[in-house]
């Protein structure tokens, strides 16, 4: 074989092979360009799941702060049912009190009476009373204060104006020294915990000065 025969050849193979190759690419399906709309439902797509992940994530902080706030005041108004429980002792101690003052009053109103009229000395109560009487009043106090170190406060009664949010009115009568919806007494003491009412407090109201 002469070598213009072998050049003949190899480029008759060439020839072949890019035959081959471009019949190859043009039988491959052609890819078409994206086009706008795609485009935009893509964008629209992406769009949409990043507002869902920063609603996702938005809600599970809204949740962790509840929670937080939750457990907060969980812990801080815990001692309700004791604090309630212990109300009930402290109006048998001031009932208590009452009842030995109304007595100590009485001894000491009987004791002036006789005293003025035989000897004209000054009255005195009987010191187991007295005793009595001052001990009662000491442990009501100490007991208030105990409540009051746990955020149980008394609630403002006589002189000040009535609110529903704090007071519990059970009747109305007339009243030279307080105004028309101020408070004149007390029938029952209320208490606050923290910013809470546990219990509010039952009150009679002023209507204003009797006719005359």
């Amino acid at each position: 074989m002469t070598k213009q025969s072998i050049n003949i050849d190899g480029n008759e193979v060439l020839d072949a092979a890019l035959e081959s190759v471009t019949a190859e690419v043009q039988s491959k399906p052609k890819k078409d360009p994206p086009d706008d709309k795609k485009v935009a439902d893509l964008e629209q797509q992406v769009r949409e799941a990043n507002d869902r992940a920063l609603r996702s994530h938005a809600e599970l902080e809204n949740f962790r702060k509840r929670s937080q706030r939750e457990l907060v005041d969980e812990r801080r108004y815990a001692i309700v049912p004791f604090a309630k429980d212990l109300l009930a002792v402290v109006d048998n101690l001031e009932r208590a009190i009452e009842a030995a003052q109304a007595q100590a009053d009485k001894l000491a109103q009987a004791d002036t009476l006789a005293r003025s009229a035989s000897e004209g000395k000054p009255a005195s109560i009987p010191t187991d009373v007295t005793h009595l009487l001052d001990g009662v009043k000491l442990v009501a106090t100490q007991l208030e204060s105990i409540l009051k170190q746990h955020g149980a406060v008394r609630i403002d009664t006589v002189g000040t104006p009535f609110d529903p949010n704090f007071h519990q009115a059970i009747s109305q009568e007339p009243s030279d020294e307080h105004p028309a919806g101020t408070i004149t007494r007390a029938f029952q003491s209320g208490y606050t915990l923290h910013d809470r009412v546990i219990r509010p407090a039952q009150v009679f109201v002023s209507t204003g000065p009797a006719a005359k």
